[in-house]
């Protein structure tokens, strides 16, 4: 039973969300012949100030 954890960005519509999390359960489906009710997707949204890399913040005024 896959779960697939997406983080990303806030700002996509639920619409966008639902399109993504249909398409990655078709590919789990076809590519893994895994059953599209044994497939788990979340989404967690993280606020680009939350978000580091190489210790600074992807929301840091020198990012945006």
């Amino acid at each position: 039973m896959p779960l697939v954890k997406i983080e990303l960005f806030p700002g996509r519509s639920p619409e966008k969300k639902a399109e993504l999390a249909r398409e990655i359960t078709a590919t789990l489906e076809r590519v893994a012949g895994i059953k599209p009710e044994a497939t788990t997707v979340m989404f967690a949204e993280v606020k680009p100030e939350d978000w580091f890399v190489a210790g600074e913040a992807l929301g840091s005024p020198a990012k945006i």
